[in-house]
Formats: structure tokens, sequence, C-alpha cells
């Protein structure tokens, strides 16, 4: 029987989170290296299926095997299929945007991230020109993406970052989307540059975890950044990614949903991905599909009775959707 992806098999798929897949089946273009946040160095493809769309990590012991179905591929378990689609292009990291990493590097020493192992490069913004104008030649190009660690400072990053929305924005007639940690004058900063959606990350909403696993950031500050940036971005422009798998119970996601909500912001529920380079420092759990569920609906509802709507996103994870089950869009 013929099945795309529903909710609940891509809540299957994204608890899985990896596949096996003929490299005949994937032409190089069709492969993506994330640089940015707890999947940094994996390698991975995306699939979409109607309005669906998920990203899964190559993985050739993965109990999901992709295989030629039809037009497109199949996603077997247990020599079953479960869902199908076609493969789709990432531009540059993601279909339809370019979404840039700009600093491959971090002085923070968040347990659930690899990026401070990495030691990885900087771009200048000629590099990241070059990239959207690679992305805008391959078509249906619609949105420039940025995030970032912190190669020195908050604040020189901040800085740099506004610098780059100046550049892209006098050049590039696309909604820009910045995704860092804030400063005292980041929002209004990125703002008059040009950037027209902003996420700060509260990472989680347990406090005792975030103490543990984002040594020398503050969750206080951060709400209250987020808070100031929905006054200047406004309503539907305001995002935090939300770490699932840390060790929080469902309550306290539940509370934290209604917080970041309740000030106007859209959480972003992030299944954890380990990484090696964090093994034996970090203790996560990849979230069942039955969790991805439960906290997809309370997102939704939250989002719902606050006056939210993902589909107003234009830029970063939320119109993505690849690695999360989101809520308007994917339930």
């Amino acid at each position: 029987m013929d099945r795309g992806i529903t909710a609940e098999t891509k809540a299957l798929l994204i608890n899985i989170g990896s596949a096996d897949i003929d490299p005949c089946l994937l032409p190089a273009g069709f492969k993506t290296t994330a640089t940015a946040g707890p999947g940094a160095g994996g390698t991975s493809f995306f699939i979409r299926s109607g309005d669906h769309r998920v990203r899964l990590s190559i993985k050739p012991d993965s109990p999901l095997k992709v295989i030629p179905w039809k037009e497109g591929v199949a996603v077997q378990k247990e020599g079953r299929i479960i869902a199908y689609g076609t493969l789709e292009l990432p531009l540059c990291h993601c279909p339809e945007q370019a979404y840039i990493t700009v600093s491959e590097r971090c002085i923070f020493d968040c347990k659930f991230c690899p990026v401070p192992k990495l030691n990885g490069h900087v771009k200048t913004i000629e590099e990241i020109i070059t990239l959207v104008e690679q992305a805008h030649a391959c078509g249906n190009l619609r949105a420039i993406s940025l995030t970032s660690g912190v190669a020195e400072s908050p604040e020189k990053e901040a800085r740099y970052m506004t610098e780059v929305v100046r550049c892209l924005a006098e050049r590039f007639d696309l909604p820009i989307g910045v995704s860092i940690y804030p400063t005292a004058t980041s929002t209004e900063d990125l703002h008059n540059a040009g950037t027209v959606e902003i996420k700060y990350n509260v990472e989680t909403m347990d406090r005792s975890i975030f103490e543990r696993v984002c040594p020398g950031l503050s969750l206080d500050y951060i709400l209250s950044a987020l808070e100031n940036a929905v006054r200047v971005f406004g309503k539907n422009r305001v995002s935090s990614n939300f770490i699932i798998g840390l060790g929080e119970t469902d309550e306290c996601v539940q509370e934290g949903i209604e917080t970041l909500t309740g000030i106007g912001v859209i959480p972003n529920l992030r299944p954890i991905s380990p990484h090696p380079l964090r093994k034996g420092e970090i203790v996560v759990e990849r979230p069942s599909p039955y969790r991805l569920m439960l906290l997809t609906r309370l997102n939704k509802s939250a989002l719902e009775r606050h006056g939210l709507d993902v589909r107003m996103a234009q830029t970063m994870c939320l119109p993505c959707t690849g690695c999360d089950l989101t809520p308007q869009r994917d339930l």
C-alpha cells in the first residue's frame, strides 16, 4: 500500500533520524553536511512527500533503508515500506533556503553541541555572498538564513552578523533570518540592518539542566532578549529552539511552551542528536514517536491559544521542517 509521509510516519522517521541509502540514488548535490548545532559534521539528505519534509542522516547500519520506488524513493523498515516521496535538493544546507553558518566555532561549551570541539572556519562576507549566489543560481531560493557560533565574544559576533545582514539585504531581495546568542543591542541592530526574523535559542527550559549543559550562558538573559525581540520584530517573527531529550519532563516542556508562547515566541521543539564528540559528557535520549506527537500537539495548542502561526515564518527551521515535527505544518 502506498504511503506518503504523514505526521505519524514522520515522527517515527525523526525518532530514528537516519537511513541507509545507496550512493547511486543520491547525487553529490543532494547531500548536505551540517556545520552548526548538535548535528554538526553529519551528512544527510531530504525526502519530501506533499507538504511533509524530513531530513535523515546517512548511516549504513540504520534500521531504515531508502530504495528506488516508482518516480521517487521509499523508506523501508524491516523490509516493509513505511513511507515514500522524492529526494529534494538542498540549495545550501536545506531546500529553498541559503542556510549558512557564519562562524563554525564557539567559545561556549554547551554539552550537547560538537561545534566547540570542531574549531571550524569563520566565513568572510565574500564567501557568504558567493554561497547565496550559488543557491540562487539553482532556482527556487526563497530565503536567506544565518546562524553562528560565538568565535570570540557575543558582542563581536553580533556586530559581524549585522554587517553580513546589511551587505546581503543590499544585494538580494529575499527575507533574511538570523539565529545567534543575543547581546544588549543585537535585536535592534539586526532589525535595522534588514533582518526580518530572529531566533534566540533557550536550548532547554529546565533550569537545572540548563545550568549543567550550557555553562556560561544565562536562560533569564535569553528569555529577556526574546521578549524584547517580539516587541521589535513583531508577532510570528521570533522563535527559539527548545531541545527535547536532555532529561526534561513532559510537564517541564509544557510549562516552557506556555512561557514562550505567552511572550509571543514560537517554540521550535528540536529532538536531540547525540554526537560522538560529546560521548561521556552528556546522557541524551532521542524522543519516541509517541512523545514527539504528544509534545507537538501541546505546542500547537499553545500556539493557537496565543494567536501564533508557524506558517507565517519565512526563514530558518520553521518553514524547512526537516528536522522537527512542526505544529500547524506537519500536525
